[in-house]
């Protein structure tokens, strides 16, 4: 049985994402707040996920019709009430007793989509069990096709929408924050959907690379991909490609979507923030798949500048586990209830009725 989640009062000033971030951090274990928190190396890419959104600047529109306006829009043939979906993010466990599951529950009380990380400190059935609102899954490639295709066939019975398939982390990020404060899982939480299947061993041999000593020799390959593609009935999305020739391989090879994503600045410091990378993705896709972004969304604003830029939907990481920390699924739900706001009011002062209504317009 799990254990039963902490579901504190909301401190009456949680009224942003960045009250969420405040009280959380100063209720988490040291160690876990260095993993949650961190970023790659020096951090630089981690900060300018969030500058780089606030740099561009919107034009205030007057005396539009809001008759029947909404923020509703159907991806992959669900229909959400909002833009916004929870990004996957491991280890929930590490704020809340009640884990992915708590975290599945207040998605569902807001009517979000949540992506359920293969890292999750539950069993991906046992998260489904709880929510009420879509599930996808993020899949990480096993060493073993076999392996992959078991967690892709539990996804699939447990009623799991669509597959993210993070491909920007066959090695960790260095991540010197994690190392300073010695971070390790508390006992008793480890990576349940993993049971059972073999790992790669990361420690290097004496006199070897300490990653090219054999570390990669499981990494996934363009076969890989298409390989997936192939086996399942789930649409397949890419998550970390930013490079133009490979997306165009991938959409070659049959991938649903792509998500912008950087890994939150915690993989390979000084790459460009999300906000950069996104307007150069749209315009090599162009259309022919959905393209959605992660990385440093705080604000209605936010959500409202990735939509313009071309963006279908936005994920938000970080956040989901600091409303998490602080009031369980209620906080969760809160939290996204606060940013469904501020983007309701983004568009009614930027005179946007829908979100197809939001582009290049809404910017000074």
């Amino acid at each position: 049985m799990s254990p039963a989640p902490r579901r504190d009062p909301i401190p009456v000033d949680c009224v942003a994402l960045c009250d969420y971030e405040r009280h959380a951090l100063a209720r988490i274990d040291p160690g876990a707040r260095a993993y949650i928190e961190g970023g790659g190396a020096d951090g630089i890419t981690r900060a300018a996920n969030l500058s780089a959104w606030a740099a561009p600047r919107l034009t205030g529109r007057v005396l539009t019709d809001f008759a029947g306006a909404h923020t509703r829009i159907t991806l992959f043939g669900a229909e959400l009430p909002f833009p916004i979906l929870l990004a996957p993010c491991a280890w929930h466990g590490l704020v809340n007793p009640g884990g992915e599951a708590e975290t599945a529950l207040g998605a569902g009380a807001a009517g979000a989509a949540m992506v359920v990380s293969t890292q999750a400190g539950q069993r991906l059935e046992d998260v489904a069990g709880a929510a009420h609102a879509p599930l996808w899954f993020q899949l990480y490639f096993q060493m073993r096709r076999e392996d992959t295709l078991s967690l892709v066939r539990r996804a699939e019975a447990a009623g799991y929408r669509t597959l993210v398939l993070t491909l920007d982390a066959v090695a960790n990020g260095v991540r010197n924050d994690e190392a300073r404060a010695g971070f390790h899982l508390p006992a008793g939480l480890r990576a349940a959907n993993l049971d059972g299947i073999a790992q790669p061993d990361v420690a290097p041999r004496p006199g070897e690379s300490p990653v090219f000593g054999g570390m990669l020799d499981s990494a996934p390959v363009w076969d890989d991909l298409a390989w997936l593609c192939a086996a399942t009935r789930l649409p397949v999305l890419i998550k970390g490609a930013m490079h133009g020739q490979d997306i165009e391989r991938a959409l070659a090879l049959g991938v649903a979507g792509i998500v912008v994503s950087n890994h939150g600045g915690r993989v390979l410091d000084t790459l460009p923030p999300t906000a950069e990378i996104l307007p150069r993705v749209v315009a090599q896709v162009a259309g022919r798949v959905p393209v959605l972004v992660d990385g440093g969304i705080r604000r209605g604003t936010d959500v409202l500048k990735a939509l313009a830029l071309g963006a279908t939907a936005v994920m938000v990481g970080r956040p989901q586990l600091h409303a998490l920390a602080v009031g369980g699924a209620p906080g969760v739900a809160h939290m996204l209830t606060i940013l469904r706001t501020e983007l309701e009011v983004a568009m009614a002062l930027t005179g946007c009725r829908t979100v197809a209504d939001i582009g290049p317009g809404v910017f000074w």
